[in-house]
């Protein structure tokens, strides 16, 4: 006979060297882009906030989401790190990190892979493997993991 075992209760630790606000100033040829994408990422324990901010030149939205060619889309879920590839699970949220089912931009899953091309104390260089863009990030906080329940 097997035995079978719960889950835990309590979230799981993640990865050290990654828990903290990390912050992209500027995105690799932005000027020349029609579109781009600017990261935000808070990782705590094993979980992952993302606020992306995104500028386009042109309209590919219903006019009242264009908002002037500016804006924000947010993601929540957890982290995996595997040798040198952060992979992300989460789904699109609202702006308080509940769940977002309608309305403008996406909704639904985001999945991401990302090669860990550089890590320092104070910066990180991801690669994405699906759009081939870097994405160089800052450390602006850092974060002790307090594990918490999951609800």
């Amino acid at each position: 006979m097997s035995s079978c075992k719960f889950n835990s209760n309590i979230q799981g630790h993640g990865v050290d060297y990654l828990q903290g606000v990390w912050v992209e100033d500027h995105a690799g040829y932005q000027i020349q882009r029609l579109e781009y994408t600017l990261h935000t990422f808070k990782f705590t324990c094993d979980s992952f906030y993302l606020k992306l901010d995104t500028y386009a030149k042109v309209n590919r939205y219903f006019d009242h989401c264009f908002n002037q060619g500016h804006w924000t889309e947010y993601v929540k879920g957890t982290y995996l790190v595997n040798k040198d590839t952060l992979v992300l699970n989460g789904t699109f949220t609202k702006s308080n990190f509940k769940q977002k089912i309608s309305g403008c931009y996406r909704i639904g899953q985001y999945v991401r892979a990302f090669f860990i091309e550089k890590k320092c104390d104070s910066f990180l260089i991801l690669q994405d493997v699906s759009q081939h863009m870097p994405v160089s990030l800052r450390l602006q906080q850092k974060i002790s993991c307090i594990p918490k329940p999951i609800n």
